[in-house]
């Protein structure tokens, strides 16, 4: 796996926008949980997939194609992942706490995207909020500016 992540980022991105190994697993890890956002209710909807696209296009500059690569990537990660540590533990590791809250921002938002976040949308976001040690002023921060874009 770890040599499809390194020939994504040799064939996606020219010599100097390659990112160091530990940003192309913060991307990894970034992608694979917002793909989980999108799929916790059961239904990848448009809007929602839409959503996840330009918050990985915003947040790591990347072209479509990148992102539909950084994506595959995600997909196979996350089939052979046991759970969502593993992703979170990179993301704490490599991200301040503000970059932690935009990122937790983007699940927000791509929960949103459909315009209704159920019960399952919920409790991901909730566990997310726990396992990125977001704070509650951040998490109802985050949701609230997610909620007026």
């Amino acid at each position: 796996m770890l040599k499809g992540i390194l020939d994504f980022f040799q064939q996606s991105l020219a010599p100097q926008e390659l990112p160091a190994a530990g940003e192309q697993r913060l991307q990894l890890a970034t992608a694979a949980l917002m793909l989980e956002m999108t799929k916790v209710d059961g239904e990848v909807t448009p809007a929602e997939e839409t959503a996840m696209r330009k918050a990985l296009a915003d947040e790591f500059g990347l072209s479509p194609e990148a992102i539909a690569q950084l994506l595959s990537l995600a997909e196979a990660e996350a089939r052979e992942s046991t759970g969502d540590y593993a992703f979170t533990s990179l993301i704490n590791k490599g991200y301040s706490a503000q970059e932690k809250t935009r990122i937790f921002e983007y699940m927000w938002r791509i929960a949103y995207a459909d315009g209704h976040v159920d019960a399952h949308e919920h409790h991901f976001i909730r566990k997310l909020a726990d396992l990125l040690y977001i704070s509650r002023a951040d998490y109802a921060e985050a949701k609230r500016r997610a909620q007026e874009s």
